[in-house]
């Protein structure tokens, strides 16, 4: 068997699947969360030495021994302008993954943690980074810079770098097949809409344009977070609400979206819900969700101008998979816009077969 493990370390939690790469498989998948807190595991090296036992268990584990693993993959959010593809992990890879938790201290941390412990506890096991941003290397410099000056792209870095690369990349291959035709021939939209929502233009194959920036706080509005804002906003409300930098910060990502404008949740079938009560919130979930839509659809009308056609708009993740309301009413609201051949796709997504994929494949490479 060809025996991937994909391993997902979060800020606070660690995700793994155990799939058969041959057969398109998972054999066992698991969450542990709640690390470093006191009803859990102390750090992400017990997490991982619990994950190992759990797939080596001679009752109930998937496989007999930890040497049936033919390879790890890891999911690592931020890998810069480095990576425009996976790559096996050396001591080069770790020192860029490093470098990056700078830009993304949530996650490339965690990340950093679950790599080392695998290298300890299933040494001598080959690991692959598969990057969230490295799917969006390919959008021009009209695309991904912004409208600063350009030294503070050249010594910083800041620029557009995207995110949820891995799931645009799945739905895009998915939605060829399902079309019928090479993706290379196709202009398509992708929408990830899930607590962290992103869309992009993939024109050919390519990520021609992504709405999330150098951080996932930009573009559409989200679960807890507020998407594009005017910039001279945060300098209003630290001068009237006298807040700190990580007050504003913990605003925009924590308390904002749908969260923020229902005052109810941050989760759409809560709004749902909510909008068919006869209780004072149902006015403000019923905007959250008018809100949602209409940046929604503003981006499929830039994008599908950026590409100068469109072939289909494609659902994904939590929100997209799950909300078919929502599909049909984009796609109502749009038919008079977009030409009547655009196809409106629900798929769903799976980040972790991908990475099971490169990972597999990258190894095979190297060991032939």
């Amino acid at each position: 068997m060809r025996l991937i493990l994909v391993i997902n370390c979060g800020s606070s939690s660690a995700k793994y699947q155990l799939f058969d790469v041959g057969k398109h498989i998972s054999l066992a998948k698991g969450l542990i969360e709640r690390i470093g807190q006191a009803d859990s595991c102390r750090d992400y090296y017990e997490a991982i030495e619990i994950i190992v036992a759990r797939l080596t268990d001679k009752k109930k584990g998937a496989i007999s021994s930890r040497d049936e693993i033919r390879g790890i993959g890891h999911r690592v959010v931020h890998g810069g302008e480095e990576f425009k593809s996976s790559v096996l992990i050396n001591e080069k890879v770790l020192k860029s993954i490093l470098k990056y938790c700078e830009l993304a201290p949530l996650h490339n941390p965690p990340s950093l943690s679950g790599i080392k412990a695998c290298s300890k506890i299933l040494k001598g096991i080959k690991q692959v980074a598969v990057f969230d941003t490295s799917f969006h290397q390919t959008m021009p410099e009209k695309a991904f810079l912004y409208g600063i000056p350009f030294r503070y792209y050249e010594k910083h870095g800041i620029r557009k770098y995207g995110f949820h690369g891995t799931s645009h990349r799945f739905v895009a291959e998915k939605a060829a097949g399902r079309l019928g035709r090479p993706l290379k021939s196709l202009r398509l939209i992708t929408c990830h809409l899930g607590n962290g929502c992103s869309m992009t233009a993939v024109n050919r194959g390519r990520s021609v344009d992504t709405s999330m920036g150098l951080t996932p706080l930009e573009g559409l509005l989200m679960g807890t977070r507020s998407g594009d804002l005017d910039p001279a906003i945060v300098f209003y409300l630290i001068e009237k609400e006298k807040l700190s930098a990580e007050s504003i910060s913990d605003i925009l990502n924590k308390e904002s979206g749908l969260l923020g404008v229902s005052g109810v949740s941050n989760d759409m079938r809560d709004l749902v819900k909510s909008t068919k009560s006869k209780t004072k919130s149902a006015k403000r979930s019923r905007l959250a969700i008018d809100m949602f839509v209409y940046r929604i659809k503003k981006y499929i009308g830039a994008y599908f101008a950026a590409m100068g056609g469109l072939d289909a708009v494609v659902f994904t993740a939590g929100i997209g998979e799950n909300h078919p309301w929502l599909v049909r009413r984009i796609a109502v609201d749009l038919r008079n816009v977009v030409p009547e051949k655009v196809k409106f796709l629900v798929i769903p997504t799976n980040e972790e077969l991908l990475i099971a994929r490169d990972t597999y494949e990258i190894i095979k490479k190297r060991s032939a």
